[in-house]
């Protein structure tokens, strides 16, 4: 299918050919389940009661995967489920949270030395007014620091950081308040890209366009070092090549400034390049970034498919236990955004207190045995897709993320707490 897809006569031939190519490649598995490879480089799964196609996760467990074969179907796809090109080849990084492996240490000097150069600028010409960078730094800071900050957190997967991580505590002199979380982890949540638009768009209406300008370099700057860890690497990709056109041609955005930060968002959301535009899919649609989000836990969870477990029930059982601690009343909100076989499963879980599904839950803050990771880097995916799990619904549904981390994230914590890297 990649092969097919990557060949350049595929861009260029019909809508109507191209989907007829992804029918022809949909599987059955034994259980008559129709699965499909389709846009974006990720499966779906059919619900057979009205035909419609969902984002799902493939089945892990080797038997069902072995049990499945092709069958040549002429049903006419909807055309988003048929890849354009560009998104088969999003590069989409590491879901690993900043527990455990530490950011590399050239990433942490990089960006140590930008905010070295830059981060007690003149607040006379880079003043910080603006939350939600206001309401964490101190007052004698400039909006250089929270160009670099807002760089970091918004570039980064799941922005889930142990709490002795240099490239945090670098900032501890600047913060005017305390981290979200704990010692042992920082739970962030990012910044929109209209925030950091906004540090841009309030000098240029200032009529201080060549701070404006140094803004946005220094936030380019900041995305390429940290482009070299594949946990930031996809929307640092992304970031650069929105503010690049502004950086050749300053100026260009000065006229969208005036018309407010929304607008100077959807300027540069619109120039994001095709194969990058995945990486910034929560700012054009926060439900599609929940179900990719969803997806990522599953595949997270596929090691407990060895351990007789469907991971797409782990997934659902997590995801259930997260809102029911946090906010159930939101599932309503969400249950569109699934597919018919993992809403079932949230919903009998968060209302059937003898659910047999609960014996996944966390219990006293630690995974039970069968949910606990392999290895470090299992147990660092985990944590930092529920994390994300966990922002991408919050962000759809208007809900605060809490403070300390969602249920089944933090319980990775555990596993990760001896495995950490030494501080440095």
């Amino acid at each position: 299918m990649r092969t097919l897809v990557a060949h350049p006569q595929w861009r260029v031939s019909p809508p109507g050919v191209r989907a007829q190519e992804i029918a022809a490649r949909m599987i059955v598995t034994a259980d008559g389940r129709r699965w499909l490879f389709g846009a974006h480089a990720r499966w779906y799964l059919q619900d057979p009661a009205d035909g419609r196609w969902h984002l799902a996760a493939p089945p892990a467990d080797a038997r069902v995967r072995a049990s499945a074969r092709v069958l040549r179907c002429t049903t006419l796809l909807v055309p988003q489920l048929v890849p354009r090109g560009p998104d088969f080849t999003h590069d989409r990084g590491s879901t690993q949270g900043f527990v455990g492996p530490d950011v590399p240490l050239e990433v942490v000097k990089g960006v140590r030395k930008l905010l070295k150069a830059h981060g007690r600028r003149s607040r006379e010409h880079f003043p910080l007014t603006a939350d939600p960078f206001a309401e964490q730094f101190a007052k004698d800071v400039p909006s250089t620091v929270a160009a670099v900050w807002g760089t970091v957190v918004w570039c980064a997967y799941s922005p889930a950081f142990d709490g002795n991580e240099m490239l945090l505590s670098m900032f501890g002199e600047f913060l005017g308040k305390p981290l979200p979380g704990d010692d042992w982890v920082r739970w962030l949540v990012p910044p929109s890209l209209t925030d950091l638009a906004g540090l841009y768009g309030e000098r240029v209406r200032a009529g201080a366009e060549d701070p404006a300008l140094f803004l946005l370099a220094l936030m380019a700057d900041a995305a390429e070092v940290l482009a070299d860890d594949a946990r930031f690497r996809p929307k640092a990709a992304a970031l650069v090549a929105m503010l690049e056109p502004e950086l050749r041609s300053p100026g260009l955005d000065h006229r969208t400034a005036e018309h407010g930060d929304v607008a100077l968002r959807e300027a540069w959301l619109a120039r994001c390049p095709q194969h990058l535009r995945d990486a910034a899919v929560g700012e054009t649609s926060p439900g599609d970034r929940f179900r990719h989000a969803v997806y990522d836990v599953v595949r997270a969870l596929d090691f407990v498919a060895g351990r007789g477990v469907d991971p797409r029930a782990a997934a659902g059982a997590l995801l259930a236990a997260d809102l029911a601690t946090a906010a159930p009343q939101v599932f309503d909100l969400l249950a569109a955004w699934l597919d018919p076989e993992l809403r079932h499963i949230v919903y009998a879980v968060l209302n059937d207190e003898g659910h047999p599904l609960r014996g996944y839950w966390p219990r006293d803050g630690e995974l039970p045995t069968t949910l606990r990771p392999p290895s470090r880097d299992r147990a660092a995916a985990l944590l930092g897709a529920g994390y994300a799990m966990g922002l991408a619904w919050c962000a759809l549904t208007g809900v605060t993320p809490p403070t300390r981390g969602f249920t089944g994230a933090s319980a990775v914590v555990g596993c990760l707490i001896h495995e950490r890297d030494d501080p440095r």
